[in-house]
């Protein structure tokens, strides 16, 4: 839940400070912290938390965002915002989890084509 998110976050910054890595805590909203800076990310759909594989992709995105130039924090958030937001092209095209999968695949690639654009 959100309650559950947000109630991470505190843990979350002192892990980030004590590890100098970036942490993301993930739910209803996103928070994606270094330790001093938080940024919060909103949208996603819950049949995304009913989905195998959903954690395995973001793990990925994010992987793919840090090796961009700039400010990592802001890059982490945007992998956050990318899955979101392929999450709520996809359940607006599927009937349920099985086609959410492809739908998800097609938006993140649709998403990528957006951004290189």
């Amino acid at each position: 839940t959100t309650d559950a998110a947000a109630n991470a976050i505190p843990a979350a910054q002192t892990l980030a400070r004590e590890t100098g890595a970036i942490v993301v805590v993930t739910g209803e909203v996103d928070y994606v912290t270094d330790g001093h800076r938080i940024i919060g990310i909103h949208g996603g759909d819950p049949l995304m938390t009913k989905v195998v594989g959903t954690g395995c992709a973001l793990s990925a995105v994010v992987a793919a965002c840090c090796a961009l130039p700039g400010d990592t924090l802001e890059n982490i958030a945007s992998a956050c915002h990318w899955m979101k937001q392929a999450g709520e092209r996809a359940v607006a095209r599927s009937e349920g989890p099985g086609s959410f999968v492809p739908h998800f695949l097609d938006a993140l690639w649709q998403l990528t084509q957006e951004v290189q654009a």
